[in-house]
């Protein structure tokens, strides 16, 4: 078996691994997406959780809950609107900004993930991290490896 070099460069390499990582539950989280019938990105969820825990957002104050970049958001917000999951409209106080909320679709997928899907997730990310004891870098080997051996949705209980 190759050496894995960003784990073994230790801090030097905690960005790549943390992207590794994140990846990794993406994928994984996608996986238990599909497995509970949903077929949109998992990328696409915090964004609709995000929206119906906040109400309709400009594209800047949707960044911000989320933490990504704009772009990102913009490119997100194209394929969900393409979806009918959110609609958009100028603001009423400056048409400049335009304000992005979940449209009735949206709010049915988001409710279905929510009582079907996310509890699933949540507890599996969990299980995931359970064992987790130590120094970060101890702990992010643990939870690759954890993530490595029993994948997400072989964690989610039926």
């Amino acid at each position: 078996m190759v050496e894995d070099v960003v784990k073994e460069l230790g801090h030097l390499s905690l960005g790549t691994r943390l992207k590794r990582i994140g990846e990794t539950l993406q994928a994984q989280t996608q996986a238990v997406l599909a497995a509970h019938g949903f077929e949109q990105p998992a990328a696409w969820f915090p964004l609709l959780a995000a929206l119906d825990r906040l109400g309709a957002l400009s594209i800047g104050e949707l960044s911000q809950a989320v933490g990504v970049s704009q772009p990102v958001v913009t490119r997100s917000l194209r394929g969900l609107e393409d979806e009918g999951l959110v609609a958009s409209e100028a603001a009423q106080e400056d048409r400049r900004v335009r304000r992005v909320g979940l449209s009735r679709k949206g709010h049915g997928l988001v409710q279905r993930a929510r009582g079907e899907a996310w509890p699933a997730i949540e507890a599996a990310v969990a299980a995931a991290c359970a064992g987790l004891r130590g120094d970060l870098l101890a702990q992010l080997a643990a939870l690759e490896d954890a993530l490595a051996e029993v994948p997400l949705p072989q964690r989610v209980k039926p």
